[in-house]
């Protein structure tokens, strides 16, 4: 069994180029096999990851003139599309982002500035010559960096998730698992409403616009009992259950001058997790058949390249014990930074960006953790979707589960981390645990939609927001607005 996944680990690394070109054909909804071979495609890639735009336009006309095949030509052609949304996400000049952190630290001065870009604190790439700031990049500064919080003329505290601090809720989930025996525990019911707007005159009237809302599918013991009750407009089209990236398609005319609207309401009862772990008890999982995709190589954002191996074995050490390993590298994860994350579809290889960029989100740390577990033997899957908590607080959210024998699966939320807890259960309880207050939309990432899109996805990766388009194109998320509202209708109670 080992010998076999070798070979193919060995197989997908002589073939890595060409599944790195290939992530741009998913975008178009195209499969992998559509593609013949990686170049010159890849050498675009790589022009744009060195900001050599100009070249690779240069290199997309002349390739699109030697070949009739419908794939590469979409393929190369979303290469400029790739560069269009990196120019949207890397549209700040030095002085705008000075201007942005002056709001917070009036008297910033320039050697401040240029140390904090230096370290990697205030994100920017050289594009044909120029120094390009990420749009968010000011506000990401006051993460980043000790120093500049600081200096913080008024500090407010962050947006983050009041799950990510250690509460009474936490230590009520572990209870509740133990004095059960069970995993899943406290269900509640809620009610939500999911809706993606397009904004006025971004399609013509009367063209039909097209939109792909996210949908859960039913997963035993953390999110059943799903009922569909209404869309906007009434006609829609469920993907099946079995759907990895599950939606509900709807579509309807544009009117002049008025946004096109559509949502959906459903409700579904979410249980938390908890699954306790005796070290001593955990033994290296039998990868079977049904294992072995998760403790492969998937590129281009899972691939074990020489520098994650030896962060891995900077990490790892001599350790064998799985448990132990996935405890060393949700460390190691969860120290890298959060960071607003610039999209997903314009990068080529997520883990990778996430090990050296110096910060990484919350799909970024996942992919790196997932990579990293699977290069030492130990399965893992993405999961992600949309969490909410009492108030009025939601976002999007990555996180994943991993295969620990002989517990079996359990979820991982290395982004939410360790808490600042005394009782060790509490401090570790998103390894292992998950709350109750999270939907999951994906069960997998980069995979095509039910129907399937004709045009460009927003997000090649994940899909949380949703898509739209209609025949004239993609609707990128500068063309649409999206909102998720949500009812608790049955409080959580112990089973």
């Amino acid at each position: 069994m080992r010998s076999r996944i070798a070979a193919a680990a060995s197989r997908v690394r002589h073939g890595a180029a060409l599944y790195a070109a290939a992530l741009w054909v998913l975008g178009c909804g195209l499969s992998l096999a559509q593609v013949t071979a990686p170049e010159p495609l890849a050498s675009v890639i790589r022009m744009i990851d060195a900001g050599q735009f100009k070249a690779a336009n240069a290199a997309i006309d002349g390739a699109l003139m030697q070949t009739n095949d419908p794939a590469q030509k979409t393929a190369l052609q979303f290469q400029r599309e790739r560069m269009r949304r990196i120019l949207m996400d890397f549209d700040q000049g030095a002085d705008q982002v000075k201007a942005q952190i002056r709001k917070q630290i009036p008297d910033l001065t320039d050697e401040e500035f240029a140390r904090w870009s230096a370290r990697g604190y205030i994100e920017h790439r050289e594009i044909d010559g120029r120094t390009l700031y990420f749009n968010r990049a000011a506000s990401n500064l006051f993460r980043l960096s000790a120093d500049a919080r600081g200096r913080r003329v008024n500090p407010q505290p962050f947006d983050d998730s009041p799950l990510q601090t250690a509460s009474a809720y936490h230590a009520k989930v572990i209870h509740a698992a133990l004095e059960t025996h069970r995993t899943s525990v406290l269900p509640q019911r809620v009610r939500v409403t999911q809706s993606l707007t397009v904004k006025p005159d971004a399609v013509a009237a009367g063209e039909t616009v097209k939109a792909w809302i996210p949908y859960p599918r039913a997963i035993p013991g953390q999110q059943e009992d799903i009922r569909f009750v209404s869309s906007e407009p009434a006609a829609h089209d469920i993907a099946p259950e079995s759907a990895p990236q599950r939606t509900v398609f709807l579509q309807q005319p544009a009117v002049a001058g008025k946004p096109t609207k559509f949502s959906i309401t459903y409700e579904v009862t979410i249980s938390a997790h908890y699954q306790p772990v005796d070290p001593d008890k955990v033994v290296p999982a039998k990868i079977t058949p049904e294992l072995e995709p998760y403790v492969a190589e998937r590129p281009p954002h899972i691939v074990f390249t020489e520098q994650l191996r030896l962060f891995s074995k900077q990490i790892v050490g001599d350790e064998k014990n799985p448990w132990r390993i996935a405890q060393k590298l949700y460390a190691a994860v969860d120290a890298i930074p959060w960071a607003g994350a610039r999209e997903y579809s314009t990068i080529t290889n997520i883990s990778d960006y996430a090990l050296h960029a110096g910060h990484a989100d919350c799909g970024q740390q996942t992919l790196l953790l997932m990579t990293l577990l699977r290069l030492n033997g130990i399965p893992t899957r993405w999961q992600s979707g949309m969490i909410f908590s009492p108030g009025k607080y939601w976002d999007l959210h990555d996180w994943g589960w991993m295969y620990i024998a002989p517990y079996g699966w359990m979820p991982v939320d290395v982004t939410f981390g360790r808490l600042d807890n005394a009782d060790p259960q509490v401090a570790g309880f998103y390894l292992g645990g998950l709350d109750g207050y999270r939907i999951a939309f994906n069960d997998d990432y980069g995979r095509e939609l039910t129907p399937a899109k004709t045009q460009f996805r927003s997000d090649t990766v994940d899909n949380q927001r949703g898509e739209a388009e209609w025949r004239g194109g993609n609707l990128y998320y500068d063309q649409w607005n999206y909102d998720f509202t949500w009812q608790i209708l049955q409080p959580a109670t112990q089973q």
